[in-house]
């Protein structure tokens, strides 16, 4: 290990007290608590990723999740029966039927999105959940498979304790105007464009 002389380590000690001094006053100002609606957007891998992560967090203060997919479906995803291990403490509506690509239906991908809706206002309108994923809802409004306006009227309207995460790209600025916290995954590289397929516990 690395020695470190007493003037360094003295140094050290007082930079961190001041550190700490100035976030201890930061954090302290912060008196707000409130529902969030968070978004996940961008074109780097990990949205709806992060969003499972902030559902595990959940489980682990005691509060109900609910998850609606609005575009997966023909694809099973491992997320699913780890997190149905929590029994009626997650309650997982996958309503997609698969990639636009795959699906080539536009008038069925725009009533399986509306399906999804109306369960993802259930799921609000829930008083024992905590917090709601709407895994890839930005699609669907991306496509203008539901009303925009009216998505987010419901979304600023939901009880004032309810977290709500959007995932997917693209996400309407519209939506960031109306967010509380937005991430941006940026994609830096992606194994995909050497040649390496979609593999169990990393895509799905």
């Amino acid at each position: 290990m690395k020695e470190i002389d007493e003037t360094s380590a003295e140094r050290h000690r007082a930079k961190m007290a001041n550190r700490k001094a100035v976030q201890d006053a930061e954090v302290a100002g912060k008196t707000l608590e409130k529902g969030l609606l968070i978004v996940h957007t961008g074109p780097g891998k990990g949205k709806s990723t992060a969003a499972f992560g902030l559902a595990l967090r959940m489980l682990g203060n005691n509060r109900r999740v609910g998850v609606v997919q609005f575009i997966k479906g023909a694809w099973s995803t491992g997320e699913q029966p780890a997190l149905a291990t929590f029994g009626d403490r997650v309650v997982w509506h996958t309503m997609g039927e698969g990639f636009t690509w795959e699906t080539q239906d536009l008038q069925r991908d725009i009533a399986a999105a509306e399906k999804a809706w109306e369960k993802a206002l259930d799921l609000m309108a829930d008083e024992t959940i905590g917090l709601v994923i709407l895994d890839e809802l930005n699609i669907a409004l991306r496509y203008d498979y539901l009303d925009l306006d009216k998505v987010i009227a419901a979304l600023q309207a939901r009880r004032p304790d309810l977290h709500v995460v959007v995932t997917g790209r693209n996400a309407k600025p519209a939506l960031i105007e109306a967010a509380d916290m937005v991430t941006e995954m940026t994609l830096v590289k992606h194994h995909f464009k050497a040649g390496v397929k979609a593999q169990a516990g990393i895509e799905f």
